[in-house]
Parts: C-alpha cells; sequence; structure tokens
C-alpha cells in the first residue's frame, strides 16, 4: 500500500475556527497512525479577502494545538502557471471550452429557468461553438458528462450518488484569468499526491464535480470523507453569535492545547466510553471510519471540565510557564515573589481555567493585600490583636515552616488559647490574602515563606488595631 498522504487547506480570510481546527486535527492523527504526511496548504486565491494577519493566525493556531505539518505551506497564489497548464490541457483536449456569455446574460438565463420552475443551470449555449471568437473576453467551462451518475465511497457518510444530469458545465477559469476554487482544489491535491481528503461536509456537493475533473485529467481519485459540521445549542450551524469560535480566543479565555485537542476529537469520534486522552493515545486509537455522522453540538462546559482536568493534573513549571502572560496583563511580575510552580500547586487543584489561575495567584504577589471590607466586618473581632500577637511568637519559634509543621502549630495554639480554628482561621486566611476564600492557609504560607507571613499578619494587627 501507497504511504497516505492528508493536507489541510484552509483560506486565509480570517482566524482559524474551532471547525476548522477539528478537521486538521483529524487529518493529523490518521497521517500520524498511519505513518503517512500531513500537509499544510494555504488556499489563498481569494486575493480580496486573503491577508497575511490571517495566514499568521492560522500558523499560530496549529501550532498552539501541536498540530504539526510534514510539508509546506504551500501556497495557491504562488502555483497559478500549474493550474492554467491544466486548463490548456482541458481545452486541448476538448474536454473544456471557452464560455462567451456575460454576466448579464447568465443572469437572465438564471431567472427564466426560475420562472419555468426549472434547476438554475447553464443551459450549454457555448458548449457546441466552433472555433473562437477573437476580441471577446470569455471564461473556461468543463464539460461536465451529461448522462450516468457520479458516486463515491464516503469514508464517514457511505456511499453517495449524483446524477449527472444535474450538474452544469463548471466553470474553471474566470474571464479575468483567474482559477475557481473546485478546479485549483484537484490540480493541487493530485499533483501533491493526496490520498485521502477529509473535510467539513459542507464540501459534499463539490465531490461530484472534483471526481470528474480528476478522472478528466487522468489522476488518480482520493479517498474522501465528509465530517459533519459543529452546532451551537440551539443546533444552529456554529457561530460568533454562539460565543468564541477562535481557536485563539480560547487560548486567551485560559484553555489549554490539550484541553481543546481532547475536546474537538471527542465532537464526532468516540472509542468506547473513554472521555480523556493523551495525544499519544489519540493516535493510536483514531480511525476515521469511528467518527458520526450526526453534528457535534459544542458544549462549553464539557471543554471546562476537560481544561479542569488538565490543569488539575498538569505539571506546575509546565503550567507556570503559561501563566506568565496571564499575570502580566494584572501588572503581577512573577519573578518578585514566591516560587510560581509552588503558587501553582496550591491553586490548580480548583482552577478550571488559565484565567482563574491568574486571579487566584495574584495575592501572593502584591505587595500590600486589599482586604475585602465584608470579610474584615465579620472576622476582625476586638480580641483579635492579642490572638494576632500570640500566633506571631509561636510562629517566630518555628523551625520548620512547611505545610505539615504549620498545621500543627496551628492545632496545638487553639488547644493552648481555648478557641476553634474557625476564630483564627479566617482572620488568618484575610491577614495572607483578603479575604476568605483561598487555598489552604497552611500551604499558603509555606509559599510565603516565614518573614512574608508574619509582615502579613503584623500588618492586619496593625490595621485591627487602627479600626478601634
Amino acid at each position: 500500500m501507497s504511504e497516505i498522504r492528508l493536507r489541510f487547506a484552509p483560506s486565509p480570510t480570517g482566524y482559524l475556527h474551532v471547525g476548522g481546527a477539528r478537521t486538521a486535527l483529524f487529518n493529523w492523527l490518521l497521517a500520524k497512525k498511519e505513518h503517512g504526511r500531513f500537509i499544510l496548504r494555504i488556499e489563498d486565491t481569494d486575493v480580496a479577502r486573503s491577508t497575511q494577519e490571517s495566514v499568521d493566525a492560522i500558523l499560530e493556531g496549529m501550532r498552539w494545538l501541536g498540530l504539526d505539518w510534514d510539508e509546506g505551506p504551500y501556497y495557491q497564489s504562488e502555483r497559478f502557471p500549474i493550474y492554467k497548464e491544466s486548463v490548456a490541457k482541458l481545452l486541448a483536449e476538448g474536454k473544456a471550452y471557452r464560455c462567451y456569455c456575460s454576466a448579464e446574460e447568465l443572469e437572465k438565463k438564471r431567472e427564466e429557468a426560475l420562472a419555468e420552475g426549472r434547476k438554475p443551470k447553464y443551459d450549454g449555449t457555448c458548449r457546441k461553438l466552433q472555433g473562437e471568437l477573437p476580441g471577446k473576453p470569455y471564461a473556461v467551462r468543463f464539460k461536465s458528462p451529461q448522462e450516468g451518475v457520479t458516486a463515491f465511497d464516503d469514508l464517514i457518510k457511505g456511499t453517495i450518488t449524483f446524477n449527472n444530469e444535474e450538474l452544469d458545465d463548471l466553470i474553471i477559469q474566470r474571464s479575468d484569468g483567474t482559477p475557481i476554487y473546485n478546479f485549483v482544489v484537484v490540480i493541487d491535491d493530485a499533483t501533491m499526491g493526496i490520498t485521502t481528503v477529509i473535510r467539513g461536509d459542507d464540501h459534499v456537493n463539490n465531490t461530484p464535480r472534483q471526481i470528474q475533473l480528476y478522472e478528466a485529467l487522468g489522476y488518480p481519485v482520493p479517498r474522501f470523507a465528509h465530517v459533519p459540521m459543529i452546532l451551537g445549542a440551539d443546533k444552529a450551524r456554529l457561530s460568533k453569535r454562539h460565543g468564541a469560535t477562535s481557536v485563539m480566543a480560547y487560548r486567551d479565555m485560559g484553555f489549554l492545547p490539550e484541553a481543546m485537542v481532547n475536546y474537538l476529537v471527542r465532537l464526532g469520534w468516540s472509542h468506547g466510553d473513554q472521555e480523556i486522552f493523551s495525544m499519544a493515545e489519540l493516535v493510536e486509537k483514531f480511525t476515521i471510519e469511528a467518527v458520526g455522522r450526526s453534528a457535534g453540538v459544542f458544549n462549553t462546559d464539557k471543554l471546562l471540565w476537560l481544561n479542569h482536568h488538565y490543569i488539575m493534573n498538569g505539571d506546575p513549571q509546565r503550567l507556570a510557564e503559561l501563566l506568565v502572560p496571564f499575570l502580566k496583563e494584572r501588572d503581577v511580575d512573577p519573578a518578585k515573589g514566591p516560587s510560581l510552580p509552588a503558587v501553582v500547586k496550591t491553586l490548580q487543584e480548583r482552577a478550571k481555567t488559565m484565567l482563574e489561575l491568574a486571579d487566584g495567584a495574584v495575592f501572593y504577589y502584591r505587595p500590600e493585600v486589599v482586604y475585602d471590607a465584608e470579610a474584615t466586618a465579620k472576622f476582625f473581632k476586638p480580641e483579635l490583636p492579642s490572638l494576632y500577637q500570640a500566633l506571631l511568637a509561636k510562629l517566630e519559634m518555628l523551625a520548620d515552616f512547611s505545610h505539615q509543621p504549620i498545621e500543627t502549630l496551628f492545632k496545638e495554639f487553639c488547644t493552648e488559647q481555648g478557641i476553634k480554628m474557625g476564630q483564627i482561621g479566617p482572620p488568618v486566611r484575610i491577614a495572607l490574602c483578603g479575604g476568605t476564600v483561598s487555598p489552604s492557609i497552611y500551604e499558603v504560607m509555606e509559599v510565603l515563606g516565614k518573614e512574608e507571613t508574619r509582615r502579613r499578619i503584623a500588618r492586619a494587627l496593625e490595621f485591627v488595631k487602627a479600626q478601634g
């Protein structure tokens, strides 16, 4: 069996959409599983809408997801001579013809067909023309078979059949000399040796035309797999009105690439009841035949659940590196304070996103804790200064300032003072963090260290005294 070759071919007219990312992922996984090649091609023939900014955004999204490519990126805009050569070949072999019908004439034909209840397909006016009409602009049309059927076995949807009489003669080159999508995609896939085409099912109706072009040009026809669309909660096609649709927007919202990959692959593909997969497991277990025929519904709550799993079980060092930009957005310099991986370890069990992780880490690095007014009103009692002072004295004597000895110290302190943990724990938490929600105060104190812990409690002591 020959080497399997797959491609992802986005148009650079915007960001990398989650639907496009899933298509890229399916192609990438199958290429890796079958030890084949994954090719990246940029379909930038729409010069008016294609931008370098969009190209950069697509490449950034691919790299963030970890979808490296073996060849490319190739750019259609650099391949026009190849397309023109193929147009000339079809014309010379009588498999295409020049169409001199103007846009106005074509529109009139369309309106007449609709008025008569006919399908508005081209009526073949120029198909039988002999010779050329010098000086008159023309498009080039492919002579589509007018009888029989064009069928293919879709790897996801099964056999799909089209009656050729329903297909009109496709324009393959516009009157300005530029080729159209359905033509250039065939030339590109054929000349790049693509053996399997995995793409969205909005391309199903393009497939019979493309198969006819493969055959007319003498190219082998690849296998096709058309992936169902991704829908919003209202079962409409996923769009901006459902929320973010850009892959990089999810990065900026604090999602991890492994969570996004895991979620996207499960949005249409399954392997038993397993929900969480490493990339290595996906490569091992993925098959295109296991992709469902029904559209997937994007569920942000499920993505959050996966993201929480990967944060909770992530390597603190890696998470710390990813966290730095989010902290800088909050005017926090993680170099000026406790070890960031140590901070992450205290927070990752609860955080669902990197944004939450960043918000939770801020208090560690603020030189002056901002106290929550409601919390201080509830827990800063008149007897607190004496308790703070006694606790400071006890903390001063602690040699091993780590989690377990600190917890033991608090238990002993409560016994000695005849109080419950609820009387000293919240005030200490407020002193250290500013509010009553934080990781374990024993963990917080260990990360802050003895000197910073004592400084914060001493400052809270002065604050309580000043309140009278």
